[in-house]
């Protein structure tokens, strides 16, 4: 993934409760839909138990509108009332990335 530097990335780490509760479904949903928001750039996630959730946007309105977008407030209400235990966001002004890719 390269991106134009800098960008912001939203990291979302998370401990979900048990059973899925449409949590499968919402969560496609919410990468379908961030996908077509302004400013989106790219997403990555990975649960092993603890789910850890990055996405990348171009700018910190970007991300503030995402917060604001209205199906994303509703995914948010069901996620505090039936998916996860507990969660923090962290968000990050990305100044320098590499990467190595073994051939």
């Amino acid at each position: 993934m390269e991106l134009t530097k800098p960008y912001y990335a939203v990291i979302f780490t998370s401990t979900r409760t048990e059973g899925d509760h449409g949590y499968a479904e919402m969560a496609e949903k919410m990468v379908d839909l961030a996908k077509q928001q302004p400013g989106f750039l790219d997403v990555e996630s990975a649960r092993d138990g603890l789910g850890i959730t990055v996405s990348y946007w171009e700018s910190l309105q970007a991300i503030a509108e995402w917060k604001s977008h209205v199906d994303h407030q509703l995914a948010q209400k069901k996620g505090i009332l039936d998916w996860y235990s507990w969660y923090r966001v962290r968000i990050c002004k990305v100044e320098r990335d590499y990467e190595f890719k073994k051939r």
